[in-house]
């Protein structure tokens, strides 16, 4: 099943994530159905060491599905199996009207970059070709002032915007998602 792809970019602590959640909270507010997968480059654990999940995980179970009347969720142990393609985590996903993205930042699918000069850290937009808008309330860089080729070619469709503008960036995600 295809989904509707729009993804976020943006070094660690440039905010990606409190951007995201309000664009969610923004979406959903307006009858859209989102989901959201973000992509881990480290080892992580949403279950609890001690807990009866824990434990099944521990013992070799592959999966364990937790479900109460809020909510359920399913762990999956690769066991030595590749991680997910980004193809492979779509098709886990429950239909939706869109799918936001937080890593997978090699993936060929529309982005928008988040960027605050105080992490210290180069836009990546000027050098990475699928990045179509960046939000952002600072000054841009002068060596932004002369962006690479690849950014040059885009350029007439970029779109700047301001941190704040929630409306117009959950606006971008819908009118910019990729089909995948």
């Amino acid at each position: 099943m295809t989904k509707r792809v729009f993804g976020f970019a943006g070094w660690s602590g440039s905010g990606k994530t409190t951007l995201i959640e309000q664009v969610i909270a923004h979406l959903a507010a307006n009858g859209v159905r989102v989901a959201l997968i973000k992509h881990a480059h480290h080892k992580f654990d949403i279950d609890h060491i001690g807990k009866d999940s824990y434990r099944h995980r521990e013992a070799g179970a592959t999966e364990v599905m937790i479900s109460s009347g809020k909510r359920w969720a399913i762990m999956h142990e690769l066991r030595g199996a590749p991680e997910l393609s980004l193809a492979d985590a779509l098709e886990q996903l429950s239909p939706c009207d869109l799918v936001l993205i937080e890593g997978y930042k090699r993936e060929p699918l529309p982005k928008l970059e988040v960027w605050r000069s105080a992490v210290g850290k180069p836009l990546l937009f000027p050098e990475d070709p699928h990045i179509i808008a960046l939000a952002t309330d600072d000054l841009l860089p002068a060596d932004a002032s002369n962006p690479s080729p690849a950014f040059a070619a885009k350029e007439p469709n970029f779109v700047h915007v301001g941190l704040a503008n929630i409306a117009a960036i959950a606006e971008l995600a819908l009118l910019r998602a990729a089909t995948l």
